[in-house]
């Protein structure tokens, strides 16, 4: 069972929605989700905030954060995660925001991520990369390590599950 599997089966088995607000990633969660059958019980959508103002202008992270730290810092992942999560009305929020590269951004280098995770009753966590690789190879890890933080939130474990299924590479 993929990561995005596990996460949306033990969704479904909570009566819970999730959405997710992507920068780096862009959508590549988002794809990942709704490549699995019955997605629609629990993904309710996501907001792809490329741009820098669009963090604060649609999921409403902090202007004066974002302009005193950038938009590869640990708080703006956590307050996308939530702004997204209010604004689509879902029970669960996930952001991914960092420098997939090739040239480092706001003072970070190329491979700095941060994903988010905030959920109800305060629930949340946020986990710091520092990926090597391709453009694409960060990416797609960026996009596996958000999945399997809220794996983790949610009790699952979806590496564990990805890994079996991968012969155990």
């Amino acid at each position: 069972m993929t990561a995005a599997a596990e996460v949306l089966r033990l969704l479904v088995g909570r009566g819970e929605t999730l959405a997710v607000a992507e920068s780096l990633t862009g959508g590549l969660v988002a794809a990942e989700l709704t490549s699995v059958p019955g997605a629609s019980h629990s993904f309710r959508g996501s907001v792809t905030a490329y741009a820098t103002p669009l963090k604060s202008e649609v999921l409403g992270v902090d202007a004066a954060l974002l302009a005193e730290r950038g938009a590869v810092d640990p708080e703006v992942a956590s307050q996308m995660a939530e702004g997204v999560r209010k604004v689509l009305g879902a029970d669960w929020g996930l952001a991914t925001t960092g420098v997939a590269g090739p040239e480092p951004q706001d003072g970070q280098p190329v491979g700095t991520v941060f994903v988010a995770v905030r959920g109800p009753r305060g629930a949340g966590k946020v986990a710091a990369l520092r990926l090597n690789g391709c453009r694409a190879d960060i990416r797609k890890e960026s996009v596996r390590s958000v999945l399997d933080l809220l794996s983790g939130e949610l009790g699952g474990n979806a590496s564990a599950q990805d890994t079996e299924q991968n012969g155990g590479n």
